[in-house]
């Protein structure tokens, strides 16, 4: 099957623009399709310091002879560039001998316009480099670079510690170690520029010339839009990452799994071309040369949206198991160092009532339940923190008392035995300072009784 074979001229350009993007030129874009220039695709380029214009023509064609080239090498000339120029003439076939030799006449005498061909052996070795699949032209996304796991300074199970610091009667030095789980999640962040003008007969009613970038969770199905926190992690950790060594993580982590990119660059960047375009779609109200109202949809055409740049980075999603006696606790996070987003706190989350946003939570040890203030007592004989769940209980002076188990129940029956009957009555204070209030009151009425 011939190269790209079903590929328009249009589409071979939209490709190329995708590919130059991918080799590391800068501010890739196509050229407006408003005359044939000999100019379809412009960017830049910085060498030793020197940042320099190349404009790309684009052929989707068997064979390429000298007049392309020499169309070329007079359209660089006349673009408007402030700095050194050059030119790239890119083919999916062969170029012929004497359009060869005149891109080699123009490097050797210096010519400040030299250009360079691009042949369909030469993709192939380019298709290697950015993972392009030729037959299809889609890019694969490769990307070996993700936001840091954990803080190398205090360790992976730091955050689930930190998290547990405020949990009463919970020494967070002494917890026993987490199950560690980390997800590296694809996530793309995109540039594109929107440069659309509109007009009539009565001239422009519209314009758009807006940047746009956004950051997308780039798995299987429909790309969604990260929220605001996580793309803040991800821009201000960028700089940041390291390489995605699975093998080095997974004697740092009990699993280690890697959620691969489910679309292909291209498809990627055709959504967010679409989307683009639906967000600047609008309808504007104009008047006339007649002075009749007219409304007309403006709607940007793919031309119109230029994406400048898709930069792919994993995302750690950790989620952190820990086991307190017979209760489980996850604590899950996007992790980028000691930077994270929150994705679920089961720490702070009563167990009982699965409350949240508590004023305060207090550990049981007698089980390993975490509780809000409704579902942790005093416990009786020993004074410590007890859940209401795994609580026994018992009434004494009509007031209910909370032990840990039948045996601590037992222990304190016996020293109830033994009490005088003002310590067993202090078992309920309350009632007892609300019979002495009733007394004190009683005495009162009957000596006012008296007195009249």
């Amino acid at each position: 099957m011939p190269l790209l074979d079903d590929f328009s001229g249009f589409e071979f350009e939209d490709l190329m623009e995708d590919v130059f993007r991918n080799l590391g030129y800068e501010n890739v874009h196509q050229a407006r399709k408003t005359a044939d220039e000999g100019r379809d695709i412009l960017m830049e380029e910085v060498v030793d310091g020197t940042r320099r214009g190349v404009v790309v023509e684009c052929k989707h064609t068997g064979s390429v002879g000298r007049p392309v080239v020499q169309k070329l090498h007079s359209a660089i000339a006349t673009y408007d560039y402030d700095g050194p120029k050059r030119g790239i003439v890119v083919t999916t076939g062969q170029f012929s001998a004497p359009a060869e030799e005149y891109a080699t006449r123009l490097r050797q005498n210096g010519d400040p316009y030299p250009i360079e061909l691009i042949d369909g052996t030469d993709l192939r070795d380019i298709a290697d480099e950015v993972g392009l699949d030729l037959y299809n032209g889609r890019i694969e996304i490769l990307c070996n670079e993700t936001l840091r796991p954990f803080d190398p300074a205090s360790g992976v199970d730091a955050p689930v510690r930190e998290a547990a610091r405020d949990i009463q009667n919970l020494d967070a030095d002494t917890l026993p170690e987490p199950h560690k789980l980390v997800d590296f999640q694809p996530y793309l962040t995109i540039s594109a520029r929107t440069d659309a003008v509109f007009e009539t007969s009565v001239g422009v009613i519209h314009r758009i010339n807006e940047s746009n970038r956004f950051v997308i969770h780039a798995t299987r199905g429909e790309p969604s839009i990260a929220d605001s926190r996580l793309a803040d992690l991800i821009a201000n950790n960028g700089q940041q990452a390291v390489e995605l060594d699975s093998d080095r993580f997974s004697t740092m982590f009990d699993d280690v799994d890697v959620t691969r990119y489910g679309q292909t660059e291209t498809d990627y960047k055709e959504w967010a071309v679409s989307r683009l375009q639906r967000h600047h779609t609008t309808t504007v109200t104009y008047t006339g040369g007649n002075n009749v109202t007219y409304e007309k949809k403006c709607e940007p055409k793919q031309s119109d949206i230029s994406v400048q740049a898709i930069s792919p980075l994993y995302v750690p999603r950790v989620r952190q198991t820990l086991q307190l006696q017979q209760y489980t606790y996850p604590y899950s996070y996007y992790a980028a160092g000691p930077s994270r987003v929150a994705i679920e706190d089961g720490i702070h989350r009563c167990v009982h009532c699965e409350k949240e946003n508590a004023k305060s939570y207090t550990y049981c040890a007698n089980c390993g339940s975490i509780n809000c203030g409704s579902h942790i007592k005093t416990e009786r004989l020993e004074g410590t923190p007890v859940c209401t769940g795994c609580a026994v209980t018992e009434r004494f002076v009509l007031k209910t008392k909370y032990f840990y188990d039948e045996e601590n129940l037992e222990e304190f029956r016996s020293e109830y035995e033994q009490m005088a009957l003002h310590e067993k009555a202090m078992e309920n204070t309350p009632l007892v300072g609300g019979l002495l209030v009733s007394v004190v009151l009683l005495l009162g009425f009957i000596l006012t009784s008296g007195v009249v």
